[in-house]
């Protein structure tokens, strides 16, 4: 998992002071047993976010951390997060919250990964499980806690969750947790109420305008911001094309063409609802295309099982809401295909940054209907890029 340092090295950084950037995770003075997670979880040398933001967490500062999907946002945190932990108490240190149960679990999983060396549990604590599950686990002693705010509130007021001796808390996808749309916003207040008022809060994301940053006040004191320009974010190494479907009825003969002209390793497919997301799996397979699906009415015991499939590589194409589009950090994805356009602007980044993942090479299609045009040139004015017209030879792009 070594990183492709020219791509993160073009990333322009605006920031409240002159930050010291680290060449090496030697430089930031890591605690040993940490530096041996690094390793040998595969990273080499820290990317363009890690060598700016690491230091900055474990100063204790408050830290808005924004940069492009693929570049270690979640490594980031979690290296901070694990050097001011005392892995000598069990006490609940630190807690991460994410807009999805895949990406709690993935981010729990993350922290497992880079604390195998030292003695730190965490645990993902979502809905679509039992309270006696987390109850069960809790009570044993975890130092970090990753979940979605509405089961880490539940487990707050039910003094299961004792916050007494949280030290810090990390808004994951803070521009979706702190949207109007999906109400997470007041959970939120009310897990940051039950907090000392000495936390550290780190806010990161790939994506964050200025009224999420304005919201971002009431949580932060004095915080260094490391922001990417949004003309900065549109992922250099995944290579961006439309197809003209002209009608919504031609894009199943185009999806079923393309499939059998590109060579993949992995793909997902992105549509807007979940209804369609059903549609699109039941006709795949009907044609004899082994895919599989997810999306937020799933029972969680199905949707474990798709991501892991997908995850171990014996499922190759996944068809997704956006529930998937955030932060699921899948390696082995080369292509995304927007089967719709989204119709969040934000989404966009996000959806194609499952591809091309620590500046890996990916490829993002976009079928267009007649109707669609006004909105890619919406998004092609949003990110300040031109995205062009798949060309008719495309083995020559995959």
């Amino acid at each position: 998992m070594s990183f492709d340092r020219d791509v993160d090295s073009k990333l322009r950084f605006r920031t409240s002071k002159k930050l010291k950037v680290y060449g090496s995770f030697e430089a930031m003075k890591l605690k040993d047993s940490l530096l041996k997670g690094i390793y040998s979880y595969g990273f080499e040398a820290p990317s363009a976010i890690q060598s700016r933001a690491i230091a900055q967490i474990i100063s204790g500062r408050d830290v808005i951390a924004q940069a492009q999907s693929g570049t270690g946002k979640t490594a980031t945190f979690t290296i901070g997060m694990l050097q001011a932990i005392d892995d000598k108490s069990r006490d609940l240190q630190s807690m991460i919250l994410s807009p999805t149960r895949e990406l709690a679990k993935q981010s729990s999983q993350v922290v497992s990964n880079l604390g195998d060396y030292m003695n730190v549990t965490a645990h993902a604590c979502t809905g679509g499980k039992t309270v006696q599950n987390d109850t069960k686990v809790l009570g044993k002693g975890c130092q970090v806690v990753s979940g979605t705010p509405g089961r880490v509130l539940d487990m707050i007021k039910r003094r299961i969750l004792n916050t007494r001796n949280v030290k810090m808390l990390v808004l994951d996808e803070a521009d979706e947790l702190l949207s109007e749309s999906l109400g997470f916003k007041q959970q939120i207040y009310d897990v940051f109420a039950s907090l000392p008022r000495a936390v550290q809060v780190v806010v990161v994301s790939a994506t964050m305008n200025k009224d999420i940053i304005e919201i971002t006040k009431k949580f932060l004191s004095d915080p260094i911001k490391i922001l990417v320009k949004r003309d900065e974010i549109s992922l250099e190494g995944i290579k961006q094309y439309y197809v003209d479907v002209d009608k919504e009825d031609w894009k199943f003969d185009t999806l079923c063409d393309l499939y059998d002209s590109l060579t993949i390793t992995q793909c997902v497919i992105f549509c807007n609802t979940k209804k369609k997301v059903d549609w699109l799996a039941k006709k795949l397979l009907q044609a004899n295309f082994a895919v599989a699906s997810m999306h937020g009415d799933m029972q969680q015991e199905e949707r474990d099982k798709v991501m892991n499939d997908f995850r171990s590589g014996s499922s190759r194409v996944l068809i997704s809401t956006d529930v998937w589009a955030r932060g699921i950090d899948v390696q082995q994805v080369s292509l995304v295909v927007n089967y719709d356009v989204p119709e969040a602007l934000e989404n966009y980044i996000h959806r194609i940054g499952r591809s091309g993942r620590f500046g890996r090479k990916g490829l993002a299609l976009n079928f267009l209907t007649r109707d669609d045009m006004d909105k890619l040139h919406e998004i092609e004015r949003f990110y300040s890029i031109k995205i062009r017209p798949l060309p008719a030879n495309i083995r020559d792009i995959a």
